[in-house]
């Protein structure tokens, strides 16, 4: 009997599309959209596919997503509850959080063409 292992998931910044993806042997399993507003990258939406649910993707794809935020010298805007909900628990990203306001929300509105 052979054990099937896996490559670890591999987190890319798709500027052309504004999103980080994650991928799972070669295919993308999520993804974290944002748009930048002058040195704040907004977060409005994360996606795991059904069938990758429940093996942590979202949390590392997150992760390095702020991570990058980080080292590009950016502050997070956390308009996605999964972005939201990941910063309680991950206060060493605090320094670079900004609240969400209205200001911001009929800014992306406008961005999203919504």
């Amino acid at each position: 009997m052979t054990e099937q292992t896996s490559a670890a998931p591999v987190v890319r910044r798709v500027d052309s599309r504004h999103r980080y993806e994650i991928l799972v042997d070669g295919a993308r399993a999520g993804l974290t959209a944002y748009r930048d507003r002058d040195d704040r990258r907004v977060f409005f939406h994360t996606e795991v596919d059904e069938a990758y649910a429940g093996q942590g993707l979202a949390a590392i794809l997150v992760e390095q997503a702020l991570t990058d935020v980080r080292a590009s010298g950016l502050r997070i805007v956390p308009v996605c509850p999964y972005v939201a909900k990941f910063l309680k628990k991950h206060e060493e990203f605090a320094d670079i959080t900004d609240p969400v306001t209205p200001e911001v929300l009929e800014w992306l509105d406008g961005q999203l063409k919504r």
